[in-house]
């Protein structure tokens, strides 16, 4: 894919490269001079852009983009970005960083934002994820779709074990997408059987998701 990050500090610079060791092209813009160093990532293009300024991203082409993230400190230029990205540039995915938590409510479709990512909640959620057997934990947030990605450990003695995926009956909004096990990550088929410690991975509509904890529980899982 095609990716341009606004943002060319440590957090930009940090995703450039993963995207960079994954085969995708990759746009850093920056609009402080002192920031932009293309022997740090040579791989990347580096274009010295105000990334809230329309015609310098004309410039910059990022029509041509499929992906766009807005990476600054400044949540506001994150903001701006993204519905720039959104609505005059027709980009299919905008991702932003969340600085301040409490700004997080903004960060939604009206604004142009597909996924916000905000760093203390994201935290949050993995030491939940990391303490919490038997508990659902929502660990994104979908903003557009407003859809969440939500994860359940299965305790060692879980009444599912052994049983096939297609005996756990989910809400007409909710699909389990992944079973991670002992490292492994399992695209699961309706026979494949559940094991005590899996960790379940669903996408579930904000509607359903206490549908999908009460499903659970039905089971004997914690809701």
């Amino acid at each position: 894919m095609k990716v341009a990050i606004a943002g060319a500090g440590a957090v930009g610079r940090s995703i450039a490269r993963e995207l960079l060791r994954s085969g995708h092209t990759v746009m850093l813009l920056e609009r402080q001079l002192d920031h932009i160093d293309p022997d740090a990532i040579p791989d990347a293009i580096w274009v010295h852009a105000d990334a809230c300024e329309l015609a310098l991203l004309e410039d910059a082409g990022l029509e041509t983009y499929e992906v766009v993230i807005a990476a600054t400190g400044d949540d506001k230029a994150n903001l701006v970005h993204s519905l720039l990205a959104k609505t005059e540039f027709g980009v299919r995915r905008v991702v932003a960083r969340v600085n301040d938590p409490r700004n997080e409510w903004l960060f939604d479709g009206s604004w142009g934002v597909d996924v916000a990512v905000s760093t203390p909640r994201l935290l949050a959620s993995l030491v939940e994820e990391a303490v919490s057997v038997g508990d659902l934990v929502r660990l994104m947030t979908l903003r557009q779709g407003q859809a969440n990605l939500v994860e359940i450990t299965l305790p060692a003695d879980t009444g599912l074990a052994g049983k096939p995926v297609r005996t756990l009956p989910l809400p007409r909004d909710a699909a389990l997408v992944t079973i991670l096990r002992g490292g492994r990550v399992i695209v699961p088929q309706g026979d494949d059987p559940f094991e005590g410690e899996d960790e379940l991975l669903f996408v579930t509509s904000v509607e359903a998701e206490e549908d999908l904890r009460v499903a659970l529980a039905d089971h004997g899982i914690k809701p």
